[in-house]
């Protein structure tokens, strides 16, 4: 597999690694093994998370924090490291055991947004954090410049508009998980009581509890 990833890290993230076994390890889910991606998943994090802050920063300088803060948010959001994932190409070559394989990990928005910020958190410890930091100021570029206004979380607007419309605060309320460990599915009921209440999906129950106010806020707007 080196080949492949030396290949990979070349061509799509415009490197050539000196230490092809750290990113053959960013491919490495759990389930295949204990030489896994999670400790490099933590170290990029962080770095995508600087990177993306230091951005907004800079690209929006007259925006208050929270303004600024709900542009980060939805930027170093798993959904959005997956989709720059699946841009690039990473979901045939993640490393995944048997049962992970079976069940369709490698397309999980977890697993491939993990995979993403690994391969960020190699960059960092193989070339440093400029190289790291370009890699991912490219990669975001669309969605970077794709934001228009300030997105605001469904959760908050749910709130915002409860309040507007005298009636008392969401409530949250998990109904089911399911699906293997690796790649669980929450399912989650919000309400508003004389409002409404709507169900959604995630792979966490944050994500679900996002997904089911924005669709709560789909039938009421």
């Amino acid at each position: 597999m080196s080949s492949e990833v030396i290949k990979f890290v070349e061509q799509k993230l415009g490197y050539a690694p000196r230490d092809a076994k750290m990113f053959e390890r960013a491919f490495s889910h759990s389930s295949a093994g204990p030489n896994s991606y999670d400790r490099l998943e933590f170290l990029g994090d962080r770095v995508l998370g600087l990177s993306i802050s230091a951005a907004l920063y800079e690209r929006y300088p007259n925006e208050p924090e929270g303004q600024l803060s709900r542009r980060y948010n939805a930027l170093v959001a798993r959904e959005t490291c997956a989709d720059v994932g699946r841009e690039i190409g990473i979901p045939p070559l993640i490393r995944l055991g048997k049962q992970a394989r079976e069940d369709g990990a490698n397309q999980s928005d977890n697993v491939v947004g993990d995979v993403v910020e690994a391969l960020i958190g190699a960059l960092m410890l193989d070339a440093g954090f400029d190289v790291a930091r370009d890699f991912v100021l490219r990669a975001w570029k669309p969605f970077l410049d794709g934001q228009g206004r300030a997105p605001q979380h469904p959760k908050s607007a749910l709130q915002e508009l409860a309040a507007a419309r005298e009636c008392r605060a969401p409530e949250y309320s998990l109904v089911s998980r399911t699906g293997a460990h690796h790649a669980p599915v929450f399912t989650v009921k919000v309400s508003v009581k004389d409002l409404g209440e709507a169900t959604a999906e995630g792979t966490s129950k944050q994500d679900a509890e996002t997904a089911a106010a924005a669709e709560l806020l789909k039938q009421l707007q």
